[in-house]
């Protein structure tokens, strides 16, 4: 049975993401991500002219966001989250599937990301979505108590 949607896609907002919106896209980060981004990554992301997009509800809270870089005929999905309260709602695959979108609009062929094995909920989200691993950065994140942690790469044909 598949899951239907608890909200209205007609009334959400999806535009480009603007150094103005960095205050809310870090403070969801910090939320969601034990080891996030800093303020600086995403605007560096931004004036090296990677495509950000933001995702907002009518009342213009953040939902969610994704950054993409194109390289040649691949896209590198950098960073994508859903804020806490929006998260179990379908709203991780719209971002993915935006994600793709831009992706094949700027000619990728394909698409690749990495996801820390720990990140559990998200790797299946990323498989159902059809990435598959293709292979592993050894030590590629930091993890707690100054250890590092792996992370497993993905790629989807677009």
């Amino acid at each position: 049975m598949t899951q239907r949607p608890t909200w209205d896609l007609a009334r959400l907002v999806y535009e480009p993401m603007q150094l103005a919106d960095l205050d809310e896209v870090v403070a969801v980060e910090h939320a969601v991500y034990p080891h996030p981004w800093t303020r600086t990554n995403f605007s560096d992301s931004l004036k090296n002219g990677y495509h950000g997009w933001v995702l907002r509800d009518p009342s213009r809270e953040l939902i969610g966001y994704f950054l993409v870089m194109a390289v040649v005929d691949e896209a590198h999905l950098l960073n994508v989250a859903v804020a806490a309260r929006w998260q179990g709602k379908g709203l991780g695959r719209f971002l993915l599937n935006q994600s793709a979108a831009c992706a094949r609009g700027l000619g990728m062929e394909s698409m690749l990301l990495e996801v820390r094995p720990s990140n559990v909920r998200a790797l299946g989200i990323y498989r159902r979505f059809g990435f598959a691993e293709i292979g592993r950065r050894k030590g590629y994140y930091p993890a707690a108590g100054g250890q590092r942690e792996d992370a497993i790469v993905m790629r989807i044909v677009l």
